[in-house]
């Protein structure tokens, strides 16, 4: 069962401004890459469940988090059926993000007040979302769309809450024109888990890239 509300994932989303986006097979590299990002200022993460067995990686980073990361919620993504969405529900999961709209998945995450946010590319996807309770949209791919789409969308509905993956980077530059064009946040992946040259994660870097990204969030918010 989840620890948060919907509307207390979409509050903390919004203030902090970023997601971080990891998935790895190996539990203790999990906690370490969790712990790094906890200690850079990340209060979410989407562990994007993509392995065999990821819900058991799930199971034991999302207690790992309750026993020692006070105020860490962490979610669920690229859930693509609703089975999935209530399996991970039923280990703790406190948000869901899908790669596509999918009305099953949003059945499931609003009996249960959980927060789901669906990979969505057109206007009308966008609404149908809001239509069906979604709170803060993705945005996905977001580098095919880019932040002008966002602008576009905030005209006709300035309401709309929006989080673009992909195309989202750690630099002035980027995280500027995401912002300034109106995102709610941000998804960052692999350019914000960093590995060293030999391939294992650096778990100093990822700190500090999470540390300097919310540190030019709310720069530009303000």
């Amino acid at each position: 069962m989840s620890q948060y509300t919907r509307i207390e994932v979409a509050e903390v989303m919004k203030n902090t401004g970023l997601v971080p986006l990891f998935y790895h097979k190996d539990v203790k590299e999990s906690k370490k890459v969790l712990k790094a990002c906890y200690d850079g200022g990340a209060r979410l993460l989407e562990f994007t469940a993509r392995g065999d067995f990821a819900h058991e990686v799930f199971g034991e980073l999302i207690k790992y988090a309750i026993e020692e990361l006070p105020g860490m919620i962490l979610g669920v993504g690229s859930v693509t059926d609703a089975a999935a969405a209530s399996r991970f529900m039923a280990l703790g999961a406190n948000f869901i993000v899908t790669p596509v709209l999918r009305e099953d998945i949003a059945i499931v995450c609003n009996r249960r007040k959980v927060l789901w946010s669906p990979g969505c590319g057109t206007l009308t996807e966008i609404a149908r979302a809001e239509e069906l309770g979604c709170e803060i949209v993705k945005l996905f791919p977001g580098d095919i769309y880019g932040p002008q789409f966002v602008k576009g969308v905030k005209g006709p509905q300035p309401w709309t809450s929006i989080m673009p993956t992909g195309g989202v980077s750690p630099t002035k530059e980027s995280i500027e024109a995401w912002f300034k064009a109106g995102v709610t946040c941000v998804g960052m992946g692999s350019k914000l888990i960093a590995k060293d040259a030999n391939g294992q994660f650096d778990y100093t870097k990822i700190e500090a890239l999470i540390k300097f990204s919310i540190g030019l969030i709310q720069d530009v918010r303000s």
